[in-house]
């Protein structure tokens, strides 16, 4: 038996309120007032796909010691079409944020928004011919979209992740198909910040209502069952009621069509497949079966059914991410966190934020992973990790093992709200953080309500960027803390 072993979900706790974009582009768009409801989910500034898919993959693999319970992985997927880094393996940084082997295969997939359900299938048939045992699929997004179009209120950001084996599966595959088609909905040129998209009667007719059937029905063949027999219908799609229209073109009950989530999150892209999965499997029942279809350049579709492992499987997930939101209504930060609009950044802005490549390899176990050390022989833990252990009553040399701090609980030892430092989101919160367990080290603190922070307040510690190096395109990441909810 292949199929899904464990799931997780990550959307950012921040939502864009669509009524205040398109308030504030109603003087040159009063046509978006139409689509002004609901809201889509915004990534703070310091968070981009990767961070968003470490996330993710926590919730999927939990574990107080990642360096143990992720041990077991040796292969990991990475789906996006907005990747920070052309040139440098994403799915590598998201590996040593998870504490990942470094013996796991790890594979970038883009350029389609089916790329998730490529990334999905070719794990599934990586684990199925035995090259990987244990498969991690993440998908993650967060696209650019010009000020007052419809795509700046409809898309949204977020990431889900899903682990493949054939033990104590909770969803096995029963088939699936793809079917691949040079058909151009949408694309964006090297280089480019923003899609240029097509006519929408043009892929709602000729794309949605005639490759969609394609796949699924060679789907549903492979699978030896019948379209009625499907529980769940995820299908990502913008078009309002298609979805529907589809399904029952194919034999499948309306009522048996996923939520798209598009008034609470927003469409996610390559991202949004998997997403959309997760939330179904949330609320799935055992014994039931799932439809996944993605479109994009054709179209792929899996069919899954659950199994009795599924009940006892609880992960936060998308509907936890869900729950844990806070309503924004500012749209100038909302386009000066995603790049569209120049502030003035101010002298003490003007630095130099070269990385020591040589350093950051060096150390990377301790910069990505957050991994200090504790001693075999008094039981210390200590970050970052050094030859002498800091007990004085110990000062044991060279006893120390590595030992991960990125899951442990902490506490706000001091801190300091900084209206001079420059910040993406001012003030500029950063101090002092203390491990249940021993350890500690000075942090930024992000995801900050002003004025509801104080000494005492319990955190836990979050993989972000911590700055940009805009003179050499690079994006430097560490670990910050952010109040427990």
């Amino acid at each position: 038996m292949t199929g899904i072993v464990s799931f997780g979900g990550y959307v950012p706790r921040l939502r864009l309120q669509r009524k205040a974009a398109a308030t504030a582009n109603a003087w040159f768009a009063p046509n978006l007032m139409g689509a002004a409801k609901g809201e889509r989910s915004m990534a703070n500034w310091d968070e981009d796909p990767i961070t968003m898919a470490v996330e993710a993959g926590r919730d999927c693999l939990p574990g107080a010691d990642p360096l143990t319970a992720r041990a077991h992985i040796d292969a990991i997927f990475f789906a996006s079409t907005t990747a920070p880094f052309a040139d440098r393996q994403n799915a590598g940084v998201i590996a040593a944020a998870l504490s990942l082997p470094e013996t796991s295969g790890a594979t970038d997939i883009g350029g389609s928004q089916r790329a998730a359900t490529s990334a999905l299938i070719a794990a599934l048939n990586a684990v199925k011919a035995g090259t990987s045992k244990h498969a991690l699929v993440l998908s993650s997004e967060k696209r650019k979209a010009k000020a007052a179009s419809s795509q700046e209120l409809s898309f949204g950001d977020g990431a889900a992740a899903v682990e493949i084996g054939s033990e104590n599966v909770i969803a096995n595959l029963l088939g699936s198909a793809a079917v691949t088609v040079d058909f151009v909905d949408h694309f964006r040129g090297d280089g480019e910040d923003f899609d240029y998209n097509w006519e929408e009667r043009w892929i709602r007719d000729e794309g949605y209502s005639k490759i969609v059937p394609r796949a699924v029905k060679a789907a549903l063949a492979k699978a030896g069952i019948e379209a009625s027999a499907i529980d769940h219908f995820v299908l990502p799609c913008p078009f309002a009621k298609l979805d529907q229209t589809i399904a029952k073109q194919l034999g499948i009950a309306p009522e048996k069509v996923r939520d798209n989530l598009a008034g609470t999150v927003g469409d996610t892209g390559a991202a949004h497949p998997l997403v959309m999965l997760v939330h179904a499997l949330e609320q799935a029942k055992p014994g039931q079966k799932i439809l996944l279809a993605a479109f994009g350049q054709g179209c792929d579709a899996l069919i899954f059914e659950t199994t009795e492992a599924l009940a006892s499987l609880k992960r936060n997930g998308i509907s936890g991410s869900l729950a844990k939101r806070k309503e924004e209504t500012n749209y100038l930060k909302f386009l000066a966190f995603n790049g569209l609009v120049e502030l003035e950044k101010g002298m003490r802005a003007e630095k130099d934020n070269k990385t020591a490549q040589t350093t950051a390899y060096r150390r990377r176990d301790m910069l990505f992973g957050l991994t200090g050390g504790k001693c075999t022989k008094c039981g210390t833990a200590q970050f970052p990790r050094s030859r002498i252990c800091v007990n004085p009553n110990c000062g044991a040399v060279d006893t120390q093992e590595p030992y991960c701090f990125a899951e442990l609980p902490a506490k706000v030892l001091s801190w300091s709200a900084d209206f001079l430092t420059y910040s993406m989101d001012p003030p500029q919160h950063y101090g002092m953080v203390t491990f249940a367990e021993g350890g500690r080290f000075l942090s930024d603190f992000t995801d900050v309500d002003r004025g509801s922070f104080d000494s005492g307040a319990e955190v836990r510690m979050v993989f972000r960027i911590k700055d940009f190096d805009e003179k050499r395109g690079f994006r430097r990441y560490f670990w910050k803390a952010v109040p427990q909810v």
